[in-house]
């Protein structure tokens, strides 16, 4: 059988590299723009781009550089850990995504690491608090905890850029640590206590969130959804509620008709007003 031939975009990408060694395109000079491509060769819009992209990725040509800035970058790098987790954000993905040469970001920012930060900053920012805050203690940290939470929700990656005990030290997250600390000072508390009152609040928060991560990674890596893998752990958990070994666990299970259903939202409000209890009883007490 005769080989297939190629994809028309790696047809475009073929000629324009011709151009390029036989001096038709010059150092410097102008490539044609993807409505040329397009047009010259007869194909999508789409097909023109992924060629412009791949010569772009192998250094060949050089895209609209003056459009590129840190902004982008770190925006388009936002949208890939939302949508794929933070393991797949690489600068060269980066650099595709927004159909530049693989190493134009790094004239931007300065590594991975660097970028990470930066989208964790910008994440951060993306919810604030109002100039009137609410009345007493309890709600204005309720608020805090739900703005938190909802951050997360959107961004499920922010759980992975740093362990608790190395903090981010970003203008952005400082701003939801200096409500709770606004919060809880001027209740007789002293400072190691207001301080780990703070991180309780954020751990715990923090804490649910990484779920959101993990879960995604797990679907990613099974092609499974949640419901999906439960579905097939029904052997295994008849396994365990058959045995004696575990009285307790089959008897509240059985219980349960329709089943237990873990749902993440429903399980940070429903620990949210225990946390808060405990903290009530320690600024009581004071």
């Amino acid at each position: 059988m005769p080989p297939e031939p190629d994809p028309p975009y790696l047809r475009i990408v073929t000629e324009i590299r011709r151009r390029i060694a036989d001096g038709e395109l010059a150092p410097g000079g102008r490539v044609p723009s993807t409505r040329q491509i397009a047009k010259e060769w007869g194909v999508a819009l789409a097909t023109a781009t992924k060629a412009l992209t791949t010569l772009r990725l192998d250094g060949l040509v050089e895209g609209p550089e003056h459009e590129l800035t840190r902004e982008r970058i770190v925006r388009a790098a936002i949208e890939i850990a939302d949508s794929e987790g933070l393991a797949a954000l690489s600068m060269r993905g980066v650099a595709a995504r927004l159909g530049v040469a693989a190493m134009s970001p790094y004239r931007h920012v300065g590594s991975k690491e660097d970028l990470v930060l930066l989208m964790a900053d910008t994440a951060f920012g993306e919810k604030s608090y109002p100039a009137d805050p609410p009345t007493g203690w309890r709600p204005r940290l309720e608020l805090a905890a739900r703005t938190l939470w909802a951050l997360y929700r959107n961004h499920p990656w922010l759980t992975q850029t740093g362990p608790l005990t190395r903090p981010l030290l970003l203008p952005n997250l400082m701003v939801h640590a200096e409500w709770v600390l606004a919060t809880l000072d001027g209740h007789g508390l002293d400072p190691t206590t207001v301080l780990d009152l703070h991180v309780l609040l954020y751990s715990y928060v923090q804490g649910i969130a990484a779920s959101l991560e993990q879960e995604a990674q797990a679907e990613a890596a099974t092609g499974l959804s949640e419901d999906e893998w439960m579905d097939r752990q029904s052997q295994a958990l008849q396994a365990i509620t058959t045995s004696p070994r575990y009285p307790t666990f089959t008897r509240i299970t059985a219980s349960l008709p329709n089943g237990y259903d873990l749902r993440l939202d429903e399980l940070f409000e429903f620990g949210l007003g225990p946390l808060l209890d405990g903290i009530a009883g320690i600024i009581e007490d004071r």
